[in-house]
C-alpha cells in the first residue's frame, strides 16, 4: 500500500502541475520503478501502473514519448492500456518500438492498426518476430511496396490463401518482392512456379525491348533459368517424390486414367497432376508444370485434345491453372469454343511436335 499510496500522490501532484518537464519526470520515475520491479508485480499492482502511465503518457512532450516507449517495448508485463496508447501514436518515433517488439499487442489490436495508421506504422509491425494472417492479409492489402517487401521477407510471417495470391499479383511488376517469395520455404511450389513463369516473362520482355537482336537468346536464357529453377525446387519437393513414385506405380499397373487424373486435379494436388499428365502425355515434368502454371490455356487445351480428355476434365484443369476464381464465365466460354474447334488429328500433331522439341533441347551438341 506504501508504493500504491506513493504512485497515487505523484500522479495528482504532476496531474495538477502545468509544466510538463515535470510530468515527464513523474513519468520517468513511476518507468524506473516498474521497469527494475518488472516480472514480479501482481495483476492488481500492473494495473495501478497502467493507470498512472496512460494518463501521464497523453501529457508529455514527444522526446519524452519515445524514450517512454522504447523502455516499456520489450518488457513483457508492460501495462496494456499503456501500450496501446504508444502503438497507435501518430509518432512513428513513440509507436515503432512499440509495435515491432511489444508482446502485450494482440493479433486484433495489430490489424485494427495496420488498417488505421501511417505506412510507417505497417513497416514496423511488418518487422514482428511472428505474423499472423489476419495481420499480414492487411499488411499486404495495404501496405506499399516496402511494407510488403519486409512482410515477404519475414519468415515469422504467415499467409493466408489471400495473403499468398496477393504476394503473387504484387510480385508481378515487383522483381525485389518476387526474390523475397522465392526464398521463403512455405510458400507451396506451384506458387513459386507460377510467379517465376510471370516475372520471368517480365524480364523477358523488358530485355527484349532494351535489345532486340539478342532476343532469341533472351528467350533461351530465361527458358533455362526456368527449367533450373524448376529442377531444384522438384528435388527439394518431398510432396514431388511421394507423387512420383505413386502415380508411376499406377501406370505402371495400367491404373492411370482420366478418372484418376481428374481426381488430382480435384484435390488440388499440383504433383499428382503435373505427373499424371507428364506420363500421359509422354512429356517431361518440366513442361506440364509450366502449362499448368503460366495462365495461358492454349497448350493445355492442346494436350487434353491430343490425348482425348473430355470438356469436364479440360475444364477442371484449366480452373486449377488459373485458381478457383480466376476462371469467368466468358473465358470459359471461349475456351470450350477453341476446344471444340481443336482437331484431335491437330493436337496430337501438336503434342508430337512438343516430343521433338524436348528431345532435341536435350541432346548434347557435337
Amino acid at each position: 500500500m506504501g508504493m500504491q499510496d506513493s504512485l497515487i500522490e505523484q500522479l495528482e501532484g504532476a496531474l495538477a502541475s502545468k509544466e510538463l518537464s515535470k510530468r515527464a519526470e513523474v513519468l520517468r520515475h513511476v518507468t524506473d520503478l516498474f521497469v527494475f520491479g518488472s516480472g514480479k508485480f501482481t495483476g492488481e499492482q500492473i494495473e495501478l501502473f497502467d493507470q498512472v502511465m496512460s494518463k501521464l503518457v497523453e501529457t508529455i512532450e514527444l522526446s519524452a514519448r519515445v524514450a517512454f516507449g522504447s523502455r516499456l517495448a520489450r518488457l513483457p508485463d508492460a501495462p496494456g492500456r499503456t501500450i496501446r496508447l504508444l502503438a497507435f501514436d501518430d509518432a512513428i518515433d513513440v509507436a515503432a518500438p512499440v509495435l515491432e517488439h511489444s508482446s502485450r499487442l494482440d493479433e486484433a489490436t495489430l490489424a485494427e492498426n495496420a488498417r488505421t495508421k501511417s505506412q510507417d506504422h505497417l513497416l514496423a509491425i511488418a518487422g514482428r518476430s511472428q505474423l499472423s494472417e489476419p495481420v499480414t492479409d492487411v499488411l499486404l492489402e495495404r501496405g506499399n511496396n516496402e511494407v510488403a517487401a519486409r512482410t515477404a521477407g519475414n519468415r515469422g510471417a504467415r499467409f493466408s490463401t489471400q495473403g499468398m495470391s496477393t504476394l503473387v499479383r504484387r510480385a508481378r511488376d515487383n522483381g525485389a518482392l518476387a526474390m523475397c517469395i522465392w526464398s521463403r520455404p512455405d510458400i507451396p511450389r506451384e506458387t513459386l512456379l507460377k510467379l517465376f513463369g510471370q516475372a520471368s516473362e517480365l524480364v523477358r520482355r523488358k530485355l527484349e525491348v532494351a535489345d532486340p537482336r539478342q532476343a532469341a537468346q533472351i528467350r533461351g536464357a530465361v527458358l533455362q533459368a526456368s527449367d533450373e529453377l524448376q529442377t531444384t525446387a522438384r528435388a527439394g519437393s518431398g510432396e514431388h517424390a511421394q507423387a512420383l513414385a505413386d502415380v508411376r506405380s499406377m501406370h505402371s499397373r495400367g491404373m492411370l486414367d482420366e478418372a484418376r487424373l481428374l481426381g488430382f486435379v480435384e484435390e488440388r494436388s499440383f504433383d499428382r497432376t503435373a505427373v499424371a499428365l507428364s506420363l500421359m502425355c509422354d512429356l517431361p515434368i518440366g513442361v506440364i508444370e509450366r502449362a499448368l502454371v503460366n495462365g495461358e490455356p492454349e497448350q493445355l487445351l492442346i494436350l487434353a485434345r491430343a490425348i482425348g480428355l473430355s470438356w469436364e476434365t479440360t475444364k477442371a484443369m484449366l480452373r486449377f491453372q488459373g485458381g478457383p476464381d480466376d476462371v469467368t464465365r466468358e473465358r470459359s466460354d471461349t475456351c470450350f469454343a477453341s476446344f471444340l474447334r481443336l482437331k484431335p488429328s491437330t493436337a496430337k500433331a501438336a503434342l508430337q511436335f512438343y516430343r521433338l522439341r524436348e528431345r532435341a533441347s536435350q541432346t548434347p551438341a557435337h
